[in-house]
């Protein structure tokens, strides 16, 4: 009998597992640690808490967000966008509270709203993705150098910068990309 073999035998359970799946461990330590690189850096997965964005996305609703999205590229009007708790409702939500509304008005352009329409440079915005129209006022509003005006789909049902105000550019995390849960509902946002 060999040394090598004589090692083998005398080497506790535990290790000779080790040493013969050494290569499948090695396997799953990589892909661990590249699941935990893409979710940080480049993507990561999402739920719909709320019905403020129907009929868009439902409550439910398992999402992609394309945390590289605004890193080539800026945040646009009508790009639905997932954000950190705004500075504004930090007590009525806990700080990891992500919120997920659709860019309505961009840094330098004017928001308002005004019989059941929203308008943007005084024009009126097409949004057949709305649940129904806004039953309330906004006064125009100009959007600040780096923040945006954002506002849930279900305009009567969402708590949004016409309740608390512009949102941060640093708040954001993410463009909301693919839905793939439920699977009757997969596809991009």
């Amino acid at each position: 009998m060999t040394s090598k073999e004589q090692n083998s035998i005398e080497a506790p359970l535990w290790l000779r597992v080790w040493r013969s799946q050494q290569e499948n461990f090695q396997l799953i330590v990589i892909a661990l640690c590249l699941a935990l690189l893409i979710r940080v850096f480049i993507a990561e997965p999402r739920y719909i808490p709320s019905d403020s964005m129907l009929p868009t996305l439902h409550m439910g609703d398992r999402l992609v967000v394309d945390k590289l999205a605004y890193r080539f590229g800026q945040p646009a009007t009508g790009d639905i966008i997932v954000f950190e708790t705004p500075e504004q409702l930090q007590g009525n939500y806990a700080k990891d509270q992500a919120f997920i509304k659709r860019i309505i008005g961009t840094p330098g352009e004017l928001v308002s709203v005004s019989k059941g329409k929203v308008y943007l440079n005084n024009q009126p915005l097409k949004e057949d993705y709305i649940a129904e129209p806004p039953e309330y006022r906004l006064l125009p509003q100009q959007v600040p150098e780096h923040e945006f005006f954002v506002m849930g789909d279900n305009r009567n049902d969402s708590n949004d910068s016409h309740v608390w105000g512009f949102l941060p550019e640093n708040n954001i995390i993410g463009r909301a990309r693919f839905r793939f849960w439920p699977l009757n509902r997969i596809g991009f946002v």
